[in-house]
């Protein structure tokens, strides 16, 4: 696959989306979880969503596999989002993000943009890529990367 447009993920109803319905945005693509020392980053990424609103979009991937800190299942993981965080941006089905179940997307955003050292593994949750309007994968950025910083990323990915 050459861009991120060619996969499609599972909606919270298990329902595919196809990416291309993104074309033409920045995307912000995170692995998240709700019971992490992360999870506040939830309110800088709508903040980034609401401030970028007519260019950005952040696409939300739920994930299990750190210190299992994603325990509830789709719907729980909805309702949290929602009143927690006030979340108005797509929050997607659970994924694995590492191993022989990676989800492909992330199989593929890893291999694009690789981490320290030039691992393609996830370190931790909260990890983004920041994908260009024509699909290519611009940035990866650590899980304590907090989205005010990439809001002054894409400042200067726009002008």
């Amino acid at each position: 696959m050459s861009d991120i447009y060619q996969f499609s993920v599972k909606n919270a109803q298990g329902e595919l989306v196809s990416l291309a319905q993104y074309k033409g945005k920045w995307l912000l693509i995170v692995n998240t979880a709700s019971k992490c020392g992360f999870t506040p980053q939830y309110e800088g990424l709508q903040n980034l969503y609401q401030a970028f609103s007519d260019k950005l979009t952040v696409l939300a991937f739920p994930c299990n596999q750190f210190g299992q800190q994603e325990p509830g299942d789709n719907e729980e993981i909805q309702d949290f989002c929602n009143l927690m965080f006030k979340v108005e941006f797509p929050v997607f089905a659970k994924v694995d993000v590492n191993g022989e179940n990676a989800d492909p997307l992330f199989q593929f955003l890893k291999h694009q943009q690789k981490g320290v050292l030039g691992s393609e593994s996830i370190k931790w949750n909260f990890t983004k890529f920041l994908i260009s309007p024509k699909g290519d994968v611009v940035k990866r950025y650590a899980s304590t990367t907090k989205p005010e910083k990439i809001g002054q990323d894409l400042k200067e990915y726009i002008k």
